[in-house]
């Protein structure tokens, strides 16, 4: 042990009751389990370290010379190549640089919120014609997002159902714990195609640039490998993050109509939105290396332990967040860990917030009058590694 380590650390706590199955139906009692226990868990089921504590995933977000996002046998290098989400600097900051200001604040503002907005009105139209009892995440926010990415990346030869075919299978392998060789099989054939829509992009805006992602990588000194999991990197988080959290906002302020009546007043969408994607993180774990044996949040955690920063559970923890089990766009603010820290923040967040909280929400709300719940056919939500709304029936007028 390195000078690290102390007599008062304890050794990590081993989770053998907890199950792949239980994760995707429900993790949150599994995490209130753990947390009670212990910041941090080894898990036979996935074979990982699972940090469900939130100042334990803080400090590694934090700390890249302990914890590497470098992982060894990374599910998702598997199936998407090796990302700048699983490098470290300075090799991660080359290629975060190389996608320049197409995903900021500004260029948003002065060219995608147009676009959002359009896409907004397609599929909200279309949302309407499948009328009262449609499915939110199937008629609107799921193909909306696509549309979106599809725009924003640049693959002009694709369509929304090719984004969301891609992005879906291909976070499946990222998330493929059970090691389901038919989940890898359509992983790779996705990756596959996508690697071949890119060969045949780039030298289209070598030719005939404008202001997609493809085309600012297209004269960028970045290899065609980094290029192909960076793509695919983005396909997977830049569809499911504003999908879901579009899906779980929707989903929470229907179940919580006082709440959804300060917001219509006042114009609160954005406490909305952040609070939704707090008690619900998109990406709920995201893997780290422990590149030597070292103290992480008063435990003992050995070098080469393959982390799980457990985002959906850091969320939830109550030393930081009062309640954390309910959605309360009143609570007293404290900063989530939703789109990660550190070097590795999200770079999608600006898209995600604009076309969810600025768009997307006002817009349903707005043109959709007494949107409510189908009392009939439940909402339904999943997942752990990703979580979001499988589906959310939903009547109007």
């Amino acid at each position: 042990m390195t000078t690290e380590a102390t007599a008062d650390a304890r050794p990590i706590p081993t989770a053998d009751w907890v199950t792949i199955a239980d994760l995707y139906a429900n993790p949150y009692p599994i995490y209130q389990r753990m947390r009670a226990d212990a910041p941090v868990h080894w898990v036979p089921a996935v074979g990982r370290y699972m940090v469900v504590g939130y100042h334990a995933c803080h400090e590694i977000e934090q700390d890249q010379e302990r914890f590497s996002a470098d992982e060894t046998g990374s599910l998702m290098k598997r199936s998407m190549g090796h990302s700048m989400l699983r490098k470290d600097d300075p090799e991660h900051e080359v290629e975060r640089k190389s996608y320049g200001g197409v995903l900021r604040p500004r260029a948003i503002k002065q060219h995608w919120t147009e676009v959002f907005q359009r896409n907004a009105r397609t599929y909200l139209d279309r949302l309407k014609d499948a009328g009262s009892g449609a499915d939110l995440i199937a008629e609107f926010a799921a193909p909306y997002a696509a549309e979106n990415l599809r725009l924003i990346m640049g693959f002009r030869d694709a369509t929304q159902e090719d984004m969301q075919r891609w992005s879906q299978t291909m976070i499946d392998g990222t998330g493929n714990y059970a090691d389901d060789p038919d989940v890898w099989a359509k992983a790779l054939t996705s990756s596959q195609e996508v690697d071949e829509a890119i060969d045949q992009l780039l030298p289209y805006y070598r030719d005939n640039p404008d202001g997609s992602l493809l085309s600012q990588l297209a004269d960028m000194p970045i290899s065609l490998e980094a290029v192909r999991a960076n793509m695919k990197m983005t396909i997977g988080g830049g569809l499911n993050e504003p999908r879901d959290a579009l899906g779980t906002m929707v989903w929470a302020l229907l179940s919580n109509p006082d709440q959804l009546q300060q917001v219509l007043q006042d114009g609160r969408w954005a406490d909305a939105f952040e609070e939704s994607v707090r008690w619900v993180a998109p990406i709920g774990m995201y893997p780290r290396e422990a590149t030597r044996d070292t103290v992480l949040d008063g435990v003992m955690v050995p070098k080469g332990a393959r982390l799980g920063v457990v985002i959906g559970a850091a969320n939830r923890d109550p030393a930081v967040f009062e309640d954390p089990e309910t959605y309360n766009i009143n609570r007293p603010k404290q900063p989530h860990l939703a789109f990660g820290g550190g070097n590795h923040f999200c770079a999608g967040t600006w898209v995600a917030r604009a076309s969810v909280m600025q768009v997307a929400a006002p817009m349903l709300f707005d043109e959709l009058p007494n949107l409510r719940l189908d009392p009939y056919n439940s909402a339904k939500d999943a997942g752990w590694v990703f979580r979001g709304m499988l589906s959310l029936p939903v009547h109007w007028g």
